[in-house]
């Protein structure tokens, strides 16, 4: 098996809605997506799989030392190879591959975040910068479009938040900040014990609409003259925006369920993203 191959393997079980946004990218940029998305699952599976935190911590550490053998031209794992011809093509930086990694190691290290500031700094590590190098992959020629991307990754990331609270939970994280709990008299406890108690509902509409405020400011950030080539990225927000009007409809069930749309679905959404442009945000049509 190559390291394109093993990179393809990975994103295509993964079954990702980010997987849909990169098949109609033409293929020196398709495998250099991929083999990004590769990367972020590989230390992402770190934090969700392994359950000695010393464990886990030296994994994060072999990939800091396996980044810097990669950038001095001699990386060893399939994924950083298929990395390897995209660096210089497409500017993924060292600086940004490693604030992935300090994302990871703040799961090892915090399971609580007292404020949105302190989240929001999560989001950026492990989807913010991801979005710097996506955009950079797909073509930016708009020091804006990075801009957009950091608001889109946030945007992503807190819909995430949203679908996995039980989920999360499960594992004893909460990623919604204790301040918003106490706002709205909900106990952490509570999530923990996966208890709809009263409280739960607005809670969640208050998250769902800062996911919905990101959308909007991404897509207003965005440059129209790399609304063309970002539309793989616009079509993660499509996906994803989707998706968290599905759980609202749902009333925010997801402290005993992962709810999640029918990949056919998430094709459709791809497809018409891509002929039609995007469907979130300030300037979505309906």
């Amino acid at each position: 098996m190559t390291p394109d191959e093993y990179c393809q393997q990975r994103a295509a079980a993964s079954g990702s809605s980010f997987y849909y946004s990169f098949l109609f990218l033409p293929p020196p940029r398709r495998r250099a997506i991929t083999a990004l998305y590769a990367y972020c699952r590989e230390v992402d599976d770190i934090v969700d799989e392994v359950s000695d935190p010393a464990v886990a911590e030296a994994k994060l550490a072999w990939w800091g030392e396996e980044i810097e053998r990669l950038f001095g031209g001699q990386p060893q794992h399939p994924v950083s190879r298929a990395l390897a011809p995209h660096l210089e093509p497409f500017d993924i930086r060292r600086d940004r591959l490693l604030l992935v990694l300090e994302g990871m190691a703040m799961d090892l290290r915090q399971n609580r975040y007292l404020d949105f500031a302190g989240l929001r700094r999560y989001c950026h590590c492990v989807a913010g910068v991801v979005g710097e190098m996506a955009a950079g992959i797909f073509a930016a020629s708009d020091e804006r479009t990075y801009d957009y991307a950091r608001k889109l990754g946030l945007a992503l990331q807190l819909t995430n938040i949203v679908r996995d609270v039980g989920e999360d939970a499960r594992r004893g994280r909460l990623y919604l900040p204790l301040e918003d709990l106490q706002r709205f008299g909900v106990k952490a406890a509570d999530l923990l014990a996966g208890r709809y108690v009263d409280g739960y509902l607005p809670l969640m509409r208050f998250q769902a609409q800062r996911a919905r405020q990101a959308y909007a400011e991404a897509r207003a950030a965005l440059p129209g003259a790399d609304l063309r080539a970002q539309r793989p990225g616009l079509i993660m927000g499509a996906i994803y925006a989707t998706l968290l009007d599905e759980i609202e409809r749902e009333g925010f069930r997801v402290l005993h369920q992962r709810i999640a749309l029918t990949p056919l679905r998430k094709l459709w959404i791809a497809w018409r993203t891509w002929v039609f442009g995007p469907r979130f945000g300030a300037a979505a049509t309906a």
